[in-house]
């Protein structure tokens, strides 16, 4: 994995769908410590004064944002289950957010898509996107391939991701996530942070 630079001013973290019940649960999570070093990497952007952000994928009552072809999240819509509205009641505790900090609801895997985080990010002159999260199979996977497509330098904390398949996640981090991002440590991070 590389050494990287990172610059204040042009930097961000994205705590992507980090939620609770999955981290706290999760093998893949828990046997690496994901929750641990996910604290630690947010520590030190705070600690450097860069841009935090979070997304968690949430639905109007109802469900009105999801149609029948999409795949993804339709069964949500058919279970009656009712429909979480706060991005803030799903993300992880210990990684909360503090005031000041980006905040966004999603209503799909993507968390560049139909969101307002591009428009904070373009806004506040940011280049590089570290991201990291759950699933790596879904928010960190769609959302590092449109953000490469809309020319961010893109940073992905590889052990502060997890995934219900790890052999999906191994693949990804190893195959797929270089061609478009720089693929590091929490280590490596840190140590780019601590160095703005």
């Amino acid at each position: 994995m590389p050494d990287i630079t990172l610059e204040r001013g042009h930097t961000a973290v994205l705590i992507a769908d980090f939620y609770a019940e999955i981290m706290n649960t999760l093998p893949h999570a828990t046997e690496r410590g994901v929750v641990e070093k996910a604290v630690a990497v947010q520590a030190a952007a705070r600690k450097a004064r860069v841009m935090v952000c979070y997304c968690a994928t949430v639905f109007r009552p109802g469900y009105p944002e999801i149609g029948q072809r999409n795949k993804t999240f339709s069964q949500r819509k058919a279970s009656g289950q009712t429909a979480i509205t706060d991005p803030m009641a799903l993300i992880h505790p210990s990684v909360r957010p503090i005031e000041g900090e980006v905040v966004v609801g999603k209503h799909r895997v993507n968390a560049l898509y139909g969101t307002g985080l591009d428009v904070a990010l373009r806004a506040n002159d940011i280049h590089d996107l570290v991201i990291f999260g759950y699933a790596t199979s879904g928010v960190i996977l769609s959302t590092a391939r449109y953000g490469a497509d809309l020319d961010y330098n893109l940073i992905v904390v590889e052990d502060c991701c997890a995934d219900s398949d790890v052999e999906v996640h191994d693949f990804l981090t190893q195959r797929i996530f270089p061609r478009q991002a720089e693929l590091v440590g929490s280590d490596e991070v840190i140590r780019a942070l601590e160095a703005i």
